[in-house]
């Protein structure tokens, strides 16, 4: 038993929480060891010298997405651009992230080690585009550094994307789209894409990106369930879509998902656009999401806790939660995630569920909407967020599910749920 932290709600739910234990799972996926040489390795035997010349620029592209060793990988695209003769530069290729701003782009890259200074190169950031063609009625952008350059280098991670399902998702194609697309293309093409699909427009705009700009060549990335670098390939042009394709057969097959099916409450401690795009996985969490319908884990309450500071007030993927706290709420930036919702026409992501003063109460609340289940036998997961699963607290209404599971193990024994003298969870 614990003492209620707001009265507000005193004697509609009983107060016993149930007790919790950490487990770890058992992911997959292998771990590439020498990430560096392996990018030299694979640049190398594309022969891009015979197709470059002394002095010539190339435009390298940086996404803002948190990707494993993104700083050594992209040092090592500008050295053996370097190498090569050529005289590269880095651009922000993020759509309408960092508050559609060439400062707030700019910035993101530095958070993750991508300076002009540790890159060995300048960074031009801007959101200025040319019109280079049209694809089903949309007119196609790119960024207008890039398209002056006499090259542009592609690297990007290849994954499931949050929002549909298709044979190529998250990768090559949707940096050509909305990466070089700027904030102009990124609103542009999700309204096409909600016409059409986002499929469709993001492989039809990527063709024509291919088709009108100088690419030279594309560098991918896959990730373990771990968020490992776990294999990096270069190709060219002409191999885009068919390589993209299989290694995002790769990606899924690696990808982490929670192992319990049914869920009483899903806690998710922060969610963030340095976590998922749409702030919290829809693959994980089992949530709809624009032109995909996952269906599981089927969960019948989700807390989010927090915001990640690297989110900068962008809280979109709120809506897919149940409740919140007035923590995380006080640190939306609205125009930060209203910008990003108008430009993707995902206005569900941005409804602000209820909010409460603290985690005991919002966890009270929850178990208390859970139909006839006590909450002694409630089947509830906490995890750190939707990208981190290697680690997670359970009920112990689970543990059976658990001891059957080979891939978890056991690590605390069940105890009461602690909270700090604000009534909030100790940390993770």
């Amino acid at each position: 038993m614990v003492t209620r932290f707001n009265q507000s709600y005193h004697g509609r739910f009983p107060t016993t929480y149930p007790r919790m234990f950490r487990i770890t799972q058992e992911l997959e996926g292998p771990v590439l060891v020498d990430v560096v040489n392996t990018v030299r390795g694979q640049l190398q035997a594309l022969g891009l010298q015979n197709k470059v010349k002394t002095g010539e620029t190339i435009a390298i592209t940086a996404g803002s997405r948190g990707i494993a060793n993104i700083a050594q990988i992209t040092h090592t695209v500008v050295d053996e651009c370097k190498t090569l003769g050529l005289a590269p530069f880095i651009v922000p290729a993020m759509g309408s992230h960092g508050g559609a701003t060439a400062d707030g782009q700019k910035k993101i890259l530095e958070h993750y080690g991508i300076t002009e200074f540790a890159m060995g190169c300048p960074i031009k950031s801007s959101l200025e585009v040319i019109n280079i063609g049209e694809v089903k009625g949309t007119p196609v952008f790119c960024d207008r550094n890039a398209w002056d350059a006499d090259h542009i280098a592609v690297i990007a991670r290849v994954k499931a994307h949050t929002d549909f399902d298709y044979e190529i998702e998250s990768g090559l194609f949707k940096m050509m789209a909305i990466g070089l697309g700027k904030r102009e293309g990124a609103e542009h093409y999700h309204r096409a894409g909600h016409h059409y699909s986002y499929a469709e427009i993001f492989h039809a705009v990527g063709n024509k990106v291919l088709e009108k700009a100088r690419i030279l060549f594309g560098l991918a990335i896959v990730e373990n369930g771990y968020e490992e670098t776990a294999k990096i390939q270069a190709l060219l042009p002409d191999d885009f879509y068919e390589t993209e394709k299989a290694l995002l057969r790769q990606a899924k097959a690696w990808t982490a998902r929670l192992p319990f099916d049914i869920l009483d409450l899903l806690i998710v401690d922060e969610i963030g656009k340095d976590i998922s795009g749409a702030g919290m996985d829809p693959d994980v969490i089992g949530r709809p999401s624009f032109q995909k319908l996952p269906l599981k884990p089927k969960i019948r309450q989700l807390l989010v806790r927090d915001l990640t500071p690297e989110s900068e007030g962008n809280a979109i993927g709120i809506g897919m939660a149940d409740l919140t706290t007035k923590r995380l709420v006080d640190k939306i930036n609205y125009i930060a995630m209203n910008m990003n919702a108008i430009t993707s026409g995902d206005s569900e992501g941005v409804k602000v569920p209820m909010a409460f003063d603290c985690d005991a109460e919002a966890i009270e609340i929850a178990l208390g909407m859970i139909g006839l289940v006590l909450p002694q036998e409630a089947h509830i997961v906490r995890v750190k967020n939707t990208l981190h699963l290697t680690e997670i607290d359970v009920s112990e209404a689970l543990l059976e599910e658990v001891r059957k599971n080979s891939r978890l193990s056991q690590v605390t024994q069940p105890a009461t749920m602690a909270f700090d003298s604000n009534g909030d969870l100790l940390p993770f």
